[in-house]
């Protein structure tokens, strides 16, 4: 299983149920290589989208304690055991989680690479991803050449479980 984001210098990854920025090289990279995979969310990451619609092409499962919550084209799942037995019908390399915050602390434990979209600044932001620089179970093993958008630099970064 694998997670994916874009993650400001602390580690900040939205403010107010949004990204902190939209940059399209990022966007691109999130599409290309969640196409035709499995996307893992919570409700309130769905509801961010364009018009609250899982993304297209993939499949969506979206995890909720809402017992009624429903949402076309995605496949809703009520608790951690829930979403685990769901996973079983995909393989772990198709599968890739993406948010928000409780979703990934609670799937990173399962996880064997993260790819992070570094960007250099520091954002206000409300949630965050656990600073896998700081912990020792992960290393970093990929980090492209800095690029530059709205004048924000940013590198695309894999880090995987030792």
């Amino acid at each position: 299983m694998k997670a994916i984001l874009s993650a400001d210098r602390n580690w900040g990854i939205g403010y107010k149920n949004r990204l902190l920025v939209s940059i399209p090289s990022d966007m691109k990279f999130f599409r290309q290589t969640t196409t035709g995979k499995v996307v893992v969310m919570g409700r309130r990451t769905l509801e961010s989208f364009p018009n609250g619609m899982p993304l297209k092409n993939r499949t969506n499962i979206v995890l909720t304690g809402n017992q009624n919550y429903q949402a076309k084209g995605a496949v809703v799942v009520h608790s951690q055991q829930e979403l685990m037995e769901e996973l079983k019908k995909y393989s772990t390399d198709d599968v890739y989680v993406i948010g928000g915050e409780s979703i990934y602390r609670m799937m990173l434990p399962y996880c064997d690479e993260v790819f992070v979209t570094r960007i250099d600044h520091a954002f206000q932001a409300d949630t965050y991803f656990p600073n896998l620089d700081e912990m020792d179970d992960w290393v970093k093993t990929e980090e492209s050449e800095e690029q530059t958008c709205f004048d924000l630099e940013f590198c695309f970064t894999k880090y995987e479980r030792r």
